[in-house]
């Protein structure tokens, strides 16, 4: 079951990914193609990400992890699908060789554990791997040592992109790097075969032509969702998804706010200048103060959408949608230049809020929790020499599956 209504009601259930061999396979040479600009070094990334699950476990929260659902789904689904899951990821690897593709399948559906299996798809494939296949001369040639035929999917860390739970629903997305959508096909999966979460209702699929992420969407309230019009979350896409919203007669959202942010990497989604940290609260990149093009979305007739600009700033338009008296803006680096600059590389503003007033963060940010603090908010400090590598916070890292209903 899914149950998501607010960035900040009590945190119950959440989902995560613990990094593994996926870092390992990571090179100079790959990062860009990757989307990661630093490779992180995988055992203190593993015990710092462990840090931080058991940071939430502590605070009530249960952890589970995406190799375990995409796993239970397959276990469900029995040999039918698990053959056709790993056809369809050789496939969206990008093998068009169907020699390359006999192999990896024999390689693949060698591993009989399905969490196996699941790591080994996202950890990437060496040709080497691959003992059966030679070339004519019985050889691997010598510029083929090391090439990758099924790439690592390391962005996996960041469930919050590939789908977002919204009210009892969710949303499958078509990322916009095509080395992603392979994690959110992980995601058809579970949705299709999870006997927990196979009658959820998708308000979007990955199968739309338009490109939007999770880090770009944010409920609000059970009456208000904002999304990021972004470098990754495409105009068409939002609209496409508040039509599907608001045709579902169990919907309880009125509005979907659509915010313009800069196409820039250092503002990659929403959640990277913005996210709420409590009622009255909300954690912020400074330049995002100045953004004033919002678009608010609305059921129309016949089931079109009527979209209105809102001309008000952001601090504006929160009060008014969560039916606020005035709500605070926390800057980034307390407001100093190169703070802000310094600690917005590092998601000083990315945090999870597991209940109004606490949120989760990385311990690097000191000068952001510090202003935090002197707010009233409560900081968990995060390990973050390595996980911060990736450019993702402990928002990217974590999507919410079930919180409590707000009255």
């Amino acid at each position: 079951m899914i149950r998501n209504f607010s960035e900040i009601a009590p945190l119950k259930k959440v989902l995560l990914h613990r990094p593994g061999d996926e870092f390992l396979n990571l090179t100079p040479n790959s990062l860009s193609r990757l989307l990661f600009d630093e490779i992180p070094y995988l055992k203190v990334a593993q015990q710092e990400h462990d840090a931080f699950a058991n940071a939430l476990r502590a605070e009530g929260v249960e952890v589970v992890y995406v190799t375990d659902l995409v796993a239970e789904a397959l276990d469900a689904g029995g040999r039918t699908v698990r053959k056709k899951f790993i056809e369809q990821f050789i496939d969206e690897a990008g093998v068009t060789s169907a020699k390359l593709a006999r192999h990896c399948f024999e390689l693949l559906n060698g591993f009989k554990d399905n969490r196996d299996l699941v790591k080994k798809c996202i950890a990437g494939t060496d040709i080497t791997e691959l003992k059966k296949l030679r070339n004519v001369s019985g050889f691997y040639a010598t510029r083929d040592i090391g090439k990758m035929i099924l790439d690592p999917i390391p962005n996996i860390c960041y469930p919050r992109d590939p789908i977002s739970t919204i009210g009892y629903g969710a949303t499958l997305h078509r990322m916009w790097a095509p080395t992603r959508n392979r994690e959110t096909m992980f995601f058809d999966y579970v949705f299709k075969y999870h006997p927990f979460y196979n009658d959820t209702k998708l308000y979007y699929d990955r199968t739309e032509p338009y490109s939007i992420e999770g880090g770009d969407i944010m409920v609000l309230s059970k009456e208000v969702i904002a999304i990021g019009i972004s470098q990754r979350t495409e105009p068409d896409a939002i609209a496409d998804f508040a039509r599907n919203l608001f045709k579902d007669k169990k919907n309880t959202f009125k509005y979907v706010l659509a915010v313009d942010i800069p196409d820039e990497r250092s503002f990659m989604h929403l959640d990277t200048v913005m996210t709420r940290v409590d009622v009255d609260k909300f954690a912020v990149q400074d330049a995002i103060m100045d953004i004033s093009t919002i678009y608010e979305i609305t059921k129309g007739a016949g089931g079109e959408l009527d979209i209105v600009e809102i001309h008000q700033n952001l601090q504006k338009v929160l009060e008014k949608y969560l039916h606020l008296n005035k709500v605070e803006l926390i800057k980034c680096g307390n407001g100093r230049r190169i703070d802000a600059e310094r600690e917005q590389w590092s998601d000083g503003v990315n945090l999870l809020c597991i209940k109004p007033g606490v949120v989760t963060a990385y311990d690097r940010n000191f000068v952001t929790n510090e202003a935090l603090r002197e707010h009233g908010v409560r900081v968990i400090e995060i390990p973050s020499s390595e996980l911060s590598r990736g450019r993702g916070g402990t928002h990217c890292m974590t999507m919410a599956l079930v919180r409590e209903e707000e009255q």
